[in-house]
């Protein structure tokens, strides 16, 4: 049998048993030997060349934040917050961040706030924080943040969802930001918001929302710790939930054009009757239709996704598409959600992350709608299973043009510490590297100890803060300061980022698709609200390009349908695109 034939083999016989199979264990196992054969043949330099350090500059950056968090974590709403934005909210073309902070039950319980956090950019290397101008540090018990223009006025708004419902924060264009979530429509939702997307689902130009959540649970009815079977953990005393707890709704809001949403749930038919408990959102266009479909991951239940049928509503497909459960069928504690084309096919893939003793999942879309949980066989699934898992994404650290894997981690309860069962409360952090095969290899060990620091870990978002074509991830973890990585050193390839303007289309040209052609190798990204683990990652798409000093051909494809194409863009600058107006500026290192 041929390398090529027996990986074949191996790869089927995965994807139809039980994880734990021989099939699986070779494939997870697979570092070297005959799969080398295969990535040989990859377009590009060897993936086995010097990778790039993921180096901790925080000290260094001047952000000085903490999010709070009780030390014994007695109550479920204490552990699930610490989403992080990256928005570039005075459109200076640097990205600044915005941190969600949340108080402790007795610290709610008697009056205390927590507050968030805006950092600007100083183009330096350093941030200032600017909250107080700006006017965003107390929306509340806040959980996550994401980005979306909602009125097209051309200012990045941030949306905040919370325990106790979500404050849309408009951007004034001055620095300044203003509360409208009342005169918005959205004021009437007082439940546990998580997980929170824009997106233009009925193709009209303005971004519609969709807002997942959680657990009913209420402040003055709080669960006894430890106090019954939904309150252990492999006989460990812990705080009580999401299973044995009741679940919450969730909603669908309608953009009226005008400033205000209109409640479209029901009619949508998204409205979550099984009362799941929702976290990772994330509209994408999965079957290349021209229409926006939704994927929402379901902590402890089955994940929906939402078929875009054209009409204003939506039927829910996850089964039929392979990426409601897991491959041995069952329900998983779906968190953190992110999508990419790690295949180079033209079809975004979903990744999901997951908790301990379950794993990471990695959907492969096959087209037609049509997923296979190929975790095990891609390799991410063994290395995965230690952990729980939040914040992930699909990201080309080396720019050498193929998707990477990482994720965040950090336990919900801190008793495990005090148990021989497996797992810790403080975790590290992973980094797997494609290996152009369709499988990855945890390369964590091998690109710097930053990563390997333990942490409590929750949101994560990815972009260049500094505009130098080396991406940085920030990472908000539960209990203390925050964690800038940034990228240094590795081999020396080239990059181009790309910022798209919609004018028919949404103004942010959320949910745009780009399609990058260089030597020979064609990539596409999609400009995405929301997504990893209640976090928005920068909005401009960024393409590796290893050695090709250009892009031969850049295709852009605007959410009302228009398609046009660039060509002989020349590497290492950023490029700033408006729909119908082709190239308003370009930037970068020469």
């Amino acid at each position: 049998m041929t390398p090529a034939s027996r990986r074949e083999f191996l790869k089927k016989a995965a994807s139809f048993s039980a994880p734990r199979t021989l099939a699986g264990w070779l494939l997870a196992q697979d570092e070297s030997g005959w799969a080398s054969s295969l990535r040989g043949s990859a377009r590009g330099a060897s993936p086995d060349g010097p990778y790039p350090h993921l180096v901790d500059i925080t000290s260094s950056t001047g952000i000085d934040f903490n999010h709070l968090s009780a030390p014994e974590q007695k109550y479920i709403v204490e552990s699930m917050s610490g989403g992080v934005a990256l928005i570039d909210y005075d459109r200076d073309g640097w990205l600044d961040i915005y941190f969600t902070n949340a108080p402790s039950v007795a610290m709610a319980l008697a009056g205390k706030k927590a507050r968030s956090a805006l950092y600007r950019n100083n183009r330096d290397g350093t941030f200032t924080d600017v909250t107080e101008k700006a006017g965003v540090g107390h929306p509340g018990w806040a959980m996550g943040a994401v980005v979306g223009d909602y009125n097209n006025d051309g200012w990045p708004d941030l949306l905040v969802t919370c325990f106790g419902g979500v404050v849309l924060y408009r951007n004034n264009g001055d620095g300044t930001f203003t509360d409208v979530t009342q005169q918005s429509g959205l004021g009437g939702d007082s439940g546990w918001v998580t997980g929170a997307a824009f997106g233009d689902y009925d193709r009209d130009g303005w971004v519609d929302l969709f807002l997942a959540h959680y657990v009913d649970f209420h402040l003055n009815d709080l669960p006894k710790f430890g106090s019954q079977i939904n309150c252990e953990y492999r006989g460990i005393p812990v705080q009580c939930g999401p299973r044995g707890l009741t679940g919450s709704p969730d909603s669908l809001y309608h953009n009226n054009g005008d400033g205000t949403f209109t409640d479209v749930t029901e009619h949508a038919g998204v409205s979550n009757p099984a009362r799941l408990f929702g976290l990772g959102v994330v509209w994408c266009d999965f079957d290349n239709n021209g229409m926006l479909d939704l994927f929402v991951a379901n902590d402890g239940g089955q994940n929906y996704l939402y078929r875009n049928d054209g009409n204003g509503r939506f039927a829910d497909i996850a089964y039929q598409a392979g990426v409601a459960v897991s491959q041995d069928g069952k329900a998983q504690a779906n968190m953190g959600v992110t999508v990419g084309d790690y295949l180079h096919t033209g079809h975004p893939s979903i990744a999901v992350t997951h908790f301990s003793f379950e794993y990471a999942a990695l959907f492969r879309n096959d087209g037609g709608m049509s997923f296979t949980d190929v975790s095990y066989a891609a390799g991410i699934a063994w290395r995965t299973t230690r952990y729980v898992g939040w914040g992930d994404a699909f990201v080309d650290f080396d720019n050498d043009g193929w998707l990477d894997f990482f994720m965040v981690n950090g336990h919900v309860y801190p008793q495990v510490d005090s148990g021989n069962i497996g797992t810790r409360y403080r975790e590290p952090k992973l980094l797997f590297l494609n290996q152009r095969d369709g499988t990855f290899r945890d390369i964590s060990a091998r690109v710097g100890p930053a990563i390997q620091i333990l942490q409590v870990s929750r949101g994560m978002a990815v972009g260049d803060l500094f505009n130098d074509g080396r991406l940085a991830f920030v990472v908000e973890n539960l209990q203390g300061q925050p964690m800038v990585l940034r990228t240094e050193g590795g081999l020396p390839n080239h990059w181009i980022g790309v910022e798209l303007l919609g004018t028919i289309s949404n103004r942010l040209a959320l949910n745009a698709r780009a399609k990058a052609t260089a030597g020979g190798l064609v990539q596409s990204a999609v400009v995405l609200s929301g997504g990893s683990y209640l976090s928005q990652n920068d909005l401009r798409l960024h393409f590796g390009l290893g050695s090709c000093d250009r892009v031969d051909k850049l295709e852009i494809a605007w959410p009302n349908g228009q398609v046009e194409t660039f060509a002989d863009l020349r590497a290492d600058r950023f490029y700033r695109i408006e729909e119908g107006k082709g190239i308003l500026s370009k930037g970068g290192r020469s």
